[in-house]
């Protein structure tokens, strides 16, 4: 067997002005492998990933991180895992002034404190996988997360 594919790029979008509070990434799709290669990153003009969401089904867990620098941060691990092989699912990102929040199937699943900094250099969205996805939205909202 050969080195295994590299995900590809389903759904690429840039953001002028930077992903400010009030933005929101719905990503819905289908979870039909074993394989873990469905990702979102935020990206920063300078090729940062500002953050790096992982569902892994392999371990049940989502994985959150930031690659700076050069390198990737610590990772934060949320045990928290709404999601099923074969089953649609549906994630959220959104962002306020302090942190990313995720959410799977409408749990809370992960907050992820903004290691990248202006918030307006994170200028790119890329959601990476290997399955057809039903819907991705990236949109301004008006949300508070009081």
């Amino acid at each position: 067997m050969g080195p295994q594919p590299l995900p590809r790029v389903q759904f690429e979008a840039f953001c002028a002005g930077g992903l400010v509070p009030g933005w929101s990434l719905l990503v819905q799709g289908c979870s039909d492998s074993e394989e873990d290669k469905f990702e979102i990153n935020f990206l920063s003009d300078g090729g940062d990933v500002a953050f790096h969401v992982k569902p892994r089904f392999s371990s049940a867990t989502i994985v959150g991180n930031a690659f700076q620098g050069g390198r990737w941060g610590q990772e934060e691990v949320s045990s928290i895992f709404p999601l099923a092989l074969g089953e649609p699912f549906e994630i959220e990102v959104s962002s306020d002034a302090e942190h990313f929040h995720v959410l799977a199937q409408q749990h809370r699943v992960l907050q992820f404190a903004h290691r990248q900094r202006p918030l307006a250099a994170v200028t790119r969205v890329r959601v990476l996988g290997d399955r057809r996805l039903a819907q991705v939205e990236l949109a301004r909202r008006g949300l508070s997360w009081g």
